[in-house]
């Protein structure tokens, strides 16, 4: 019964995951957006942005995403030692990410496009999920050999 509710529970996350990528244009304030879907690697400018609302913003939905990526990595590998480390690894990267966001924003040409997309899509996509749940189920797996 227990494996059946983690498992629902699980889908459940998935699903908020799925839907924060879904609505993301009503929930969140971000020009980049359509930036980032035409030539972006030929502009030379960015979009008009409130820079402060941008980063507000791109701070909620990481945090959003990475509130929903620990609970399921919390569910699939019980551990309070696992709790301690992710949100260290999240607290960490958030710092690390949204400064380099912010700088690449405010010292904006256009050798900086790929740059600037890549930050911008760990801030804004679970990529630490990704990352993370092989790293936590090998060492799940070292643990028990």
């Amino acid at each position: 019964m227990r494996k059946v509710l983690v498992f629902l529970l699980c889908i459940s996350l998935i699903a908020a995951l799925i839907g924060i990528r879904v609505y993301q244009e009503h929930l969140f304030y971000d020009p980049l957006v359509l930036f980032f879907k035409s030539a972006y690697l030929s502009e030379n400018t960015l979009p008009q942005l409130d820079f402060v609302k941008l980063m507000l913003h791109t701070g909620i939905r990481f945090w959003l995403n990475a509130s929903i990526s620990i609970v399921f990595i919390g569910l699939l590998f019980r551990s309070r030692e696992n709790f301690k480390i992710l949100l260290l690894i999240y607290a960490v990267a958030f710092v690390v990410l949204l400064t380099a966001f912010a700088l690449v924003l405010k010292n904006y040409n256009i050798e900086l496009n790929l740059l600037l997309f890549y930050i911008r899509r760990f801030l804004i996509q679970p990529m630490l999920l990704l990352i993370l749940l092989p790293a936590f189920y090998y060492q799940r797996l070292k643990s028990r050999a």
